[in-house]
């Protein structure tokens, strides 16, 4: 077989498994998963007066869009084991019947990098008080994740929060002074100190405050478990509660934190599973006012 047969083929696959999917009711953007995709889900129901289910063991709802399709915004976590998954939905009727519909994805695996990384030993071996501070911390951390906003907040593409844009430092496994220490869980944005940072879509602060791992550290809830986050601030302009406008200025960027030297850190998080910010940014989003 030539190569030019081969490519024909596998066009052919494609386009075939596109048209495959726009005759589902339920389909999804982009085409191809894998462990750290966000996923746009979309439905075309012309009966339902609502939209439910379950994702990965994620409770979803599906939010109505002006031309009455449904749209729902979620992803697949960055350690997500690879194989076929199911969308498992119930479709609520105005007469209050209900209707139950599948559908199974496939996730693959991303191939991620390792890098190494040297930073202060005091982050390594914190001492007693930092331990505590941690505690508290994660504590903070914890409830402002646990927040859910029943509405979408956001509104069409998220944008980038500096004018650099990102490295593919997502899902690094990190080594720090020689031992494996995390996997990178956002990704890294060029920003030398004091560069304007800026919502990435609009949503509500739950976290505006310094933190001893992420440094200045700022968090936007954008609806049903759907947040952004912002790090290494060398300051913060936002209050806890504020309502923020897509490309707002959250603050300046710096060096603060475990860093090693001034960026900015920006991470997506959906129910407690770390999405690629940059594939985010990718993803065309619908207008919801």
């Amino acid at each position: 077989m030539t190569t030019t047969t081969r490519i024909r083929f596998a066009l052919a696959f494609v386009l075939s498994a596109i048209a495959a999917q726009a005759q589902q009711p339920v389909t999804y953007t982009p085409t191809v998963i894998q462990s750290g995709s966000p996923i746009l889900f979309r439905a075309t129901l012309p009966e339902a007066r609502a939209l439910t289910g379950t994702w990965q063991k994620h409770p979803v709802t599906f939010t109505q869009a002006p031309d009455k399709s449904w749209y729902l915004l979620a992803g697949v976590d960055v350690e997500q084991t690879p194989g076929v998954y199911t969308l498992d939905l119930v479709e609520t009727l105005a007469s209050g019947a209900t209707k139950h519909l599948t559908r199974e994805i496939a996730v693959g695996a991303a191939h991620y990098r390792t890098g190494a990384l040297t930073v202060a030993p005091s982050f390594l071996a914190p001492d007693p008080a930092t331990v505590a501070r941690a505690a508290e911390e994660k504590a903070i951390k914890d409830k402002a994740f646990a927040t859910n906003t029943p509405q979408v907040l956001w509104s069409g593409d998220f944008a980038r929060p500096v004018a650099s844009a990102g490295t593919d430092s997502f899902g690094t496994r990190r080594t720090f002074n020689g031992k494996l220490a995390s996997i990178h869980r956002g990704a890294d944005f060029r920003a030398a100190m004091g560069t304007p940072v800026y919502a990435s879509n609009e949503g509500i602060v739950l976290i505006a405050q310094q933190m001893f791992y992420e440094g200045g550290f700022v968090v936007l809830d954008h609806g049903q478990q759907f947040s952004s986050m912002y790090m290494h601030f060398s300051r913060i302009d936002v209050k806890p509660g504020e309502h923020i406008h897509k490309g707002q200025r959250l603050g300046l960027s710096g060096a603060t934190g475990r860093v090693t030297g001034p960026h900015l850190h920006f991470a997506i998080r959906w129910q407690g599973a770390y999405l690629d910010p940059n594939l985010l940014l990718k993803l065309p989003l619908p207008a919801n006012k």
